[in-house]
């Protein structure tokens, strides 16, 4: 036989072979299609999109794009394009019988052509299963306070060779139409088996239930995105957004010399990140015995859930070390939970589920989880601990998942009511209706967390009228101005947008300088890059801070309409509160709050009676929760770019408030994780890796309050270029001291006496983490926070003994984009900086210490 016949028959044989296998092992390639795209594409994260035209079984569909796309879209594939349905339509996808698949839909409310988004009301069915019903992707974006949406599902065996999705417009709206931007058909293995029914000892099978994903979180964890889960490109979401009760309890993360041992469990049902990080309560048993580490999480009533719990025990060794009770609505799900004796090792994975019928009912639209520790089988510790959670609304008999669409809150429409009379009208086509842009992509949630942070705030008395400290950001800042110095009439008030001269006060020059007494130099208190800083008095006997903008300083006008437009929008504790501004002539002057006590830097370097270790302990917590808050309550992440100690202020109740944003950044434009920017900065408090690749995220603002934390410890400017060359630096020295263990010799003289050596430690090792040279190596802010409110617990333990399940917190990577949807749905100023309002900064852990446990 000739050469080349052997040679083709050897393929066929082996082509044969492979199809036979294919065939065998019922798999099916993924289906990932951009509705209404030519050719697709390839989105953000490097998934490759296709195009769904071979797949429509319809006619009567437009094909088009949107005419606006929302800052917080991190990627135009599949959000910018989309088809119209004013009738009927179906697509018709290939897949295995035998198989469970996840079908995505993902949903961008926004102007199409003609057509409002606000019109847009239909159903959605999956070869009878009814997904979605009279559903409006507009309203629920804009309860949610996000710009897109996604809709997962895990479809039982469908007994069929193709799955065919319908969308039809409602009947009952005039005008309806449907839309769809994206579907994804992916085979999933077999993740669902039996669960315990909680309240009872019976087991539900829900291996032929179909599914709707509600909630995934990675707790105590960062977000991981598509690209980073198995095969089954699942997103995992921070949990912190839904932690509510008594405290926020601790993060860990596993140290790098524990593997995470998978042994039996498959390495789908979870990443390893998700297992390698968790939320435990505490280091105190006296505390952890006092409150329950509660997540909070909105549904819909009338249907059963199941709830994934995650579980990885990477720090006890013994069974009967940890043991703790679990509760789901009140109800014991487990009491007496042990992880390692559920695993038998350290590292080692494993889940839970459980089962729960939520009711139709007032005040039951909601699902809690709490964890307690359990002092039943006299455990030797008294903490307890998950890794993940993953809930799921499981179809009733009749194949129904559909919920109704969620209300924004009355606190929503009010802000955006308020917000709306300050706007100029604008070009319906050009807006996205789907509410303001501040989420990234929601996880299949289908009820409103804006009502469910309303619902929150009422139980904080005052909170329920003070609609003026919930302001939402409504989008970019509308300054268009380019000089950086007054030549001749500024017209900065001309460029700030409507809603930022609505929300904060006007004051004439004549007012200005009757305030200042005509900016009497004996009025003079401080002196920065944009000017003079005079104290003043208004209204007859308020006092407060004026800051004059010089005509020769670097700081003009751009500076100037930045801290308009950032501070006329945000309300918190630890930020100092912009009263108002002055452009008038030549003049460009901001009113502030007065802040009595002056900066941070004047009371380490220059005051006569230096502060107590404590009190510099507490003004950095205070300064923390203010960063923290800029990096993740505020609808953007917000990036300070300018951190220091003369930029910290302090009340006269010694309550730490950060000031000067006019060389902040927001970001709504970070669709690569970092806005590139020219640098700014201080020198000494300047984040290397900005200043080398001029890449602005917000772990630089991690590094300048590095900086700032050793130069309160220290009591030493951030450059002092009378020392030696190697000491000029403050960061730089003190880390070459902190690594030969020669810390001590930097440290304040007036406070050395003070500091309890395990507060040193952890604090000195909280701002070494925070100067690494790369960004993603030092901590968040919500780290920083809780590791410095920790080194307080340990400086103010009287017999100074730590609790052995201490563990270090996770240094997170640069926060992605999509976790900013939860932090937005806690509106400008969330529950937990509201509680905070109400407390003494010296309170640290005042949740804890006086704990409010269900």
């Amino acid at each position: 036989m000739h050469p080349n016949t052997l040679i083709f028959l050897f393929v066929v044989f082996i082509s044969f072979i492979l199809n036979a296998f294919h065939a065998w092992s019922g798999e099916s390639p993924p289906l990932v299609l951009s509705i209404g795209s030519d050719n697709g594409g390839t989105d953000i994260y490097g998934r490759k999109w296709g195009p769904d035209s071979k797949y429509l079984d319809a006619k009567n569909s437009i094909a088009t794009k949107a005419s606006f796309q929302d800052p917080s879209l991190i990627s135009d594939i599949p959000y910018m394009t989309t088809r119209i349905f004013t009738s009927e339509a179906s697509y018709k996808f290939p897949v295995k019988s035998d198989k469970r698949y996840w079908l995505r839909l993902h949903f961008y409310p926004s102007a199409y052509n003609n057509f409002n988004p606000e019109d847009s009301y239909f159903s959605v069915v999956a070869n009878g299963l009814m997904l979605l019903t009279n559903f409006s992707a507009s309203i629920t974006c804009q309860a949610l306070s996000q710009a897109y949406l996604i809709r997962e599902y895990s479809l039982a065996p469908l007994n069929s060779e193709t799955l065919a999705v319908t969308l039809k417009p409602s009947d009952k709206h005039a005008g309806a139409f449907a839309f769809v931007n994206g579907i994804e058909v992916i085979p999933m293995p077999d993740l669902f088996d039996s669960a315990t029914m909680v309240g009872s000892s019976d087991q539900l099978d829900v291996k032929s239930l179909n599914t709707q994903t509600m909630y995934r979180l990675n707790v105590g964890g960062q977000y991981i995105p598509p690209s980073n889960d198995s095969s089954l490109t699942r997103t995992w979401y921070d949990d912190l957004p839904y932690v509510t009760g008594a405290s926020l309890g601790i993060t860990n993360h596993v140290s790098k010399n524990v593997k995470i041992d998978y042994q039996d469990l498959p390495e789908y049902v979870a990443p390893a990140d998700v297992y390698g990080s968790s939320r435990s309560m505490g280091v105190t048993k006296s505390i952890t015995q006092g409150f329950n580490l509660t997540w909070e999480f909105q549904i819909d009533s009338n249907f059963t859930y199941l709830v994934r719990l995650h579980f990885c025990d990477f720090y006890y060794t013994k069974p009967n070390q940890l043991v703790f009770s679990i509760f789901i609505n009140n109800q014991t799900a487990e009491p007496t939970a042990d992880v390692i004796g559920w695993t038998g090792g350290k590292g080692v994975p494993t889940f839970k589920d459980y089962v729960t019928y939520v009711k139709d009912g007032s005040g039951d639209q909601k699902l809690l989880l709490a964890l307690h520790p359990s002092d039943a089988t006299k455990p030797e510790f008294l903490d307890a601990l998950l890794n993940g959670v993953e809930i799921f609304k499981l179809g009733d008999t009749t194949g129904y998942l559909a919920g109704s669409n969620p209300q924004p809150s009355p606190m929503l429409i009010k802000a955006e009511e308020a917000a709306k009379s300050f706007e100029k009208p604008k070009d319906n086509k050009a807006k996205v209706i789907g509410g303001a842009a501040g989420g990234a992509a929601a996880f299949g949630i289908v009820a409103a967390i804006c009502a469910a942070v309303y619902q929150r705030k009422k139980r904080i008395p005052g909170t329920e009228s003070q609609t003026s400290s919930w302001l939402p950001i409504y989008g970019n800042s509308h300054t268009t101005g380019s000089k950086s110095t007054i030549s001749g009439k500024s017209t900065a008030s001309s460029h700030l947008s409507a809603a930022a001269q609505g929300l904060c006060r006007h004051f004439s020059l004549a007012e200005i300088k009757q305030a200042t007494r005509s900016f009497d130099e004996s009025n003079v208190i401080g002196v920065g890059g944009f000017g003079k800083v005079y104290k003043g008095v208004i209204d007859g006997g308020t006092k407060v801070a004026i800051k004059r903008s010089n005509p020769s300083s670097e700081q003009g006008v751009n500076e100037f309409q930045t801290e308009i437009e950032m501070l006329s929008k945000l309300r918190h504790k630890h930020l100092v509160s912009l009263i108002g501004f002055c452009e008038e002539g030549n003049e460009m002057c901001l009113v502030y709050d007065y802040m009595a006590r002056g900066t941070l830097r004047e009371h380490i370097l220059k005051c006569k009676q230096p502060l107590s270790w404590k009190q510099r302990l507490e003004i950095c917590i205070g300064a923390a929760r203010g960063l923290h808050y800029l990096h993740t309550g505020a609808r953007y992440t917000i990036i300070h770019r300018d951190v220091k100690t003369t930029n910290i202020l302090v009340d006269e109740n010694w309550v730490a408030k950060v000031s000067d944003f006019g060389l902040s950044k927001t970001g709504p434009n970070m669709n690569n994780g970092h806005v590139s920017t020219v640098v700014k900065g201080s020198f000494g408090y300047l984040d290397p890796e900005y200043f080398r690749r001029q890449q602005l995220t917000e772990k630089s603002d991690i590094y300048s309050f590095g900086v700032v934390l050793f130069e309160v410890l220290c009591a030493r400017p951030a450059l002092n270029p009378s020392l030696s060359k190697e000491q000029v630096s403050l960061a730089d020295w003190a880390l070459h001291c902190k690594r030969k263990g020669t810390l001590d010799d930097m440290i304040d003289p007036h406070i050395k006496g003070e500091i309890k050596p395990e507060c040193l430690k952890k604090f000195a090792d909280t701002a070494e983490k925070c100067l690494a040279d790369a960004g993603f190596e030092r901590p968040s802010m919500g780290d920083v926070l809780w590791k410095l409110e920790f080194a307080l617990q340990l400086q103010e333990n009287k017999d100074g003994s730590t609790h052995p399940s201490e563990r270090d917190t996770a240094d997170d990577m640069p926060r992605n984009p999509d976790m900013a949807m939860h932090y937005s749905n806690l509106g400008i100023e969330s529950e937990h900086e509201v509680s905070d309002a109400s407390t003494d900064t010296s309170a640290i852990f005042s949740q804890i210490v006086n704990p409010k446990g269900r």
